[in-house]
C-alpha cells in the first residue's frame, strides 16, 4: 500500500515506524527529495540500491545530527578535520571521511570512505526523525543518472509502489549539497553545490 500524504506530523511518525522496520521512505531533506533508509540496516541500504538502479560501487551520503553519530561508523575526527567541519556543519555540505571498517563495507562499497552531512535543528522534522531512528542513507529521489525530482508527484512517477511512504514537502528545486573530501591534511571540492566553498 502506498501512502501519498501532506506535510504533517503523522507522516513523519509513520516514516519513523517504517524506517525502524528496515523500510524505505521518500521525504524532503535539507536540499532535495531523498529516498532514505536506516544506515545501520543492510536490508534497507540494499533495497535502495535496487530501487534506484544505483551503481553498486557508489556509496550513499549519510545524514547525521551530531558528531557523536560518527562514533557509530568508527570515524575518528582529527583536529584539522574538526576545524573544517565546525565551519560548515550543520549545513548543506557533505563531507567524505575515511571509514576503514570491513563490517561497513555495505555502506562504503569498498571505497573505505563515507560522505556525511549534519542536519541542524532548523530542519525540525528531519532532525527529530534522525534522532529517533539513527543516521539515514539519503541519495536523491531519482533513478541513477536522472534529474532530481522537484515534486512528490515526480518522485512517485519514478518509483510508484516500490516506496512504502511518500512525504510531501512541496517543491524542492535547490541544488544538491556541496561535496568535499577531507584527506591527507587537505580538503578537495568534488562537487560545488548549493553551499559555495572557496
Amino acid at each position: 500500500m502506498i501512502f501519498i500524504n501532506k506535510f504533517m506530523k503523522s507522516d513523519w511518525r509513520k516514516g519513523k515506524e517504517i524506517l525502524e522496520n528496515d523500510g524505505v521512505v521518500v521525504l524532503p531533506t535539507d536540499t532535495l527529495y531523498g529516498i532514505v533508509g536506516k544506515a545501520e540496516s543492510k536490508k534497507a541500504v540494499a533495497n535502495i540500491y535496487t530501487i534506484k538502479a544505483r551503481d553498486i560501487n557508489k556509496p550513499f551520503i549519510v545524514l547525521i545530527t551530531s558528531y557523536n553519530d560518527l562514533d557509530i561508523f568508527g570515524i575518528i575526527v582529527e583536529k584539522w578535520q574538526e576545524k573544517f567541519l565546525r565551519k560548515f556543519w550543520p549545513g548543506k555540505v557533505s563531507v567524505i571521511l575515511p571509514c576503514l571498517s570491513n563490517k561497513l563495507r555495505y555502506l562504503h562499497r569498498g571505497t573505505k570512505s563515507i560522505a556525511f552531512r549534519m542536519i541542524g535543528k532548523r530542519n525540525k522534522n528531519l532532525y527529530n526523525l534522525i534522532n529517533k531512528v539513527g543516521p539515514l542513507v539519503a541519495p536523491s529521489a531519482n533513478m541513477e543518472g536522472g534529474k532530481p525530482a522537484e515534486t512528490i508527484e515526480e518522485v512517485k512517477g519514478c518509483f510508484d509502489n516500490k516506496i512504502s511512504l511518500y512525504i510531501d514537502g512541496g517543491r524542492k528545486n535547490a541544488e544538491p549539497s556541496t561535496l568535499v573530501k577531507l584527506e591527507d591534511n587537505n580538503w578537495t571540492i568534488l562537487r560545488q553545490g548549493v553551499k559555495e566553498i572557496k
